[in-house]
């Protein structure tokens, strides 16, 4: 499916989409990508495990977590695993840029896949990151479920291998994108 525009509109198909592909192919865990809660909101009941990856503290602006700890502790509750830790291509490779400039691997690797959308980019990045926080079975797929901004509007099933054997990685499908983006 293609989305004719990017965003939060796309949400809740994206999610449909999502859920009935994981579901058709006996696929247990979706990752998503959401910042205050909401999006991972949408998939609890739906499959048996979901992971909520977040910004890293300090995304936004020194000391801060975007999700509010209300949120955190009632996603915690109803069984969604988080995580919040730094991105996989944000993370030193970005400091070195922003205090000395020019361009680095995880920046390039990032930069090629948001040809695909950045919704791509993001569903790629948490899938691997959490497999490497031991939160998904190594060697299954997984939908990873993400969006360009606010809300979703990307999913993909993912084959992902751990950062330090990246390149194995593998997208075997994507579910839904914006076309424009």
């Amino acid at each position: 499916m293609y989305w004719p525009q990017k965003g939060p509109v796309n949400t809740d198909e994206t999610i449909a989409l999502a859920v009935k592909r994981a579901q058709e192919l006996a696929i247990d865990h979706i990752v998503v990508a959401s910042c205050s809660g909401e999006t991972a909101k949408k998939l609890i009941g739906k499959v048996p495990h979901v992971v909520c990856v977040t910004h890293h503290v300090g995304f936004t602006a020194p000391g801060e977590d975007e999700m509010p700890p209300g949120v955190r502790a009632e996603l915690t509750a109803r069984g969604v695993r988080l995580l919040t830790t730094t991105h996989l291509m944000g993370g030193l490779d970005r400091g070195v840029r922003n205090k000395f400039g020019g361009v680095y691997p995880a920046e390039i690797i990032a930069q090629t896949l948001r040809m695909l959308g950045q919704g791509l980019k993001v569903c790629v990045e948490i899938a691997v990151m959490a497999l490497d926080a031991g939160l998904i079975p190594a060697g299954k797929e997984v939908v990873a479920v993400a969006g360009t901004g606010t809300g979703a509007d990307t999913a993909a099933v993912i084959l992902p291998a751990h950062a330090n054997h990246f390149f194995d990685t593998r997208v075997k499908e994507i579910i839904c994108k914006p076309r424009e983006f």
